[in-house]
Formats: structure tokens, C-alpha cells, sequence
């Protein structure tokens, strides 16, 4: 496989694996009625495990546009060592910012975010730069 593939396939999966922290915090505060049922007024999740929940949504967001950048890159045939360097980067800059945004390292986490908007810019270069 690819290395953009497979950088774009442990992408995909770890975005799809964040919320299994987040279910066990809510086990943890709710009990298993309260997480199975649909309480009225459910007592709020841990801080730590609200925040990965944004890192959560903010990874859905931002794996949709890589994604197809990738993806787009290999049909069109451009998906080049630096593409494979940018979903290598891509994906470490995302579980840095799962991390640092679960335990609150502000600095870090926008750092992570924009090494990862980077990733996205450099397969979109490469898309659109004139050959």
C-alpha cells in the first residue's frame, strides 16, 4: 500500500477510534443505565473527555478534506513522495491534537491543527501547481 493510503487508512481509524474514551468516561459518570437510557438532565461528561469530544468532531472535519485531497491525488496519479510525506504529517499532527486538546495544552494544540492544515495545503498544491 501507498504510504498516503495507508497514512489516510490509520487516519480514518484513529479518527474513528476517539470516541471510545469518551464512552468510557461517560459509563464512568452516568453508570450504565444512564448511558444506555436518555436521562433528562445526564450530569456533564469530565472535562478532559468533553474536550476530546470538540478534538473528535474537529478530527471528523478536517479527515473529510484530507481525505479526498488523497484521495483525488492517487486517481489523478500525482500521489507522489510528497503527498506520502503529507499524510505522514497529516497524521501525526492529528493524534498530537487529539492529545494536547484532551489535556488542555492550548500551544500545542493549535500548533498540531496548523502542521495539519498544512498537510491539507501541500496535497492541494500539488493538485493544482502547475506541472
Amino acid at each position: 500500500m501507498k504510504t498516503a493510503l495507508l497514512y489516510l487508512t490509520l487516519s480514518a481509524t484513529f479518527t474513528g477510534l476517539l470516541w471510545l474514551p469518551c464512552v468510557v468516561d461517560r459509563l464512568r459518570v452516568r453508570g450504565v443505565a444512564g448511558t444506555l437510557g436518555y436521562p433528562e438532565r445526564p450530569p456533564p461528561p469530565s472535562a478532559w473527555a468533553a474536550r476530546l469530544q470538540r478534538a473528535h468532531a474537529n478530527a471528523v472535519e478536517n479527515l473529510a478534506v484530507f481525505a479526498t485531497l488523497v484521495l483525488v491525488a492517487e486517481a489523478a496519479g500525482v500521489a507522489d513522495a510528497a503527498v506520502g510525506t503529507a499524510a505522514v504529517v497529516y497524521f501525526w499532527s492529528r493524534v498530537v491534537h487529539a492529545l494536547a486538546y484532551a489535556f488542555a495544552v492550548p500551544g500545542l494544540r493549535t500548533l498540531a491543527f496548523g502542521i495539519g492544515f498544512a498537510a491539507q495545503a501541500a496535497v492541494a498544491w500539488r493538485l493544482l501547481a502547475p506541472a
